[in-house]
């Protein structure tokens, strides 16, 4: 099959063909299910995607520790898979979900709770 074929296929056909980066990674933004917050972007592997597929609860690829892990596996703070929406050629995820608590490691509601203004970052209100 050409790459032509291949790109036509993933872009417009019903199979689920992941493009993984030269990492073997796919971008998953983690979206609330039900407000619609964005709460954090992390990196899937293959791994990673199918443990969050077979099990609901989202897992990710961290690149600092080069291995698969749960998010939620040591705070208690787990993500609850509702739905993946993959965008048109694959290559990103965005991860609807229930969090169990705090999606961010420093224990903010989402890994956003800064805006850029002019060269500083200013907290975001919630």
């Amino acid at each position: 099959m050409s790459t032509q074929t291949h790109d036509t296929d993933r872009e417009t056909g019903r199979e689920f063909l992941p493009k993984f980066d030269a990492s073997g990674l796919v971008a998953g933004v983690v979206q609330h299910a039900e407000t619609g917050e964005i709460l954090m972007l992390a990196f899937l592997d293959a791994e990673a995607l199918k443990a969050t597929r077979q099990t609901g609860f989202a897992h990710f690829h961290s690149r600092s520790r080069g291995s698969l892990w749960k998010k939620g596996e040591t705070s208690g703070n787990f993500l609850q898979v509702t739905d993946i929406l993959v965008d048109c050629d694959q290559d990103a995820l965005v991860i609807k979900a229930i969090p169990a608590g705090p999606a961010c490691h420093t224990g903010a509601r989402s890994c956003f709770y800064r805006r850029l203004e002019s060269d500083a970052l200013v907290p975001v209100m919630s």
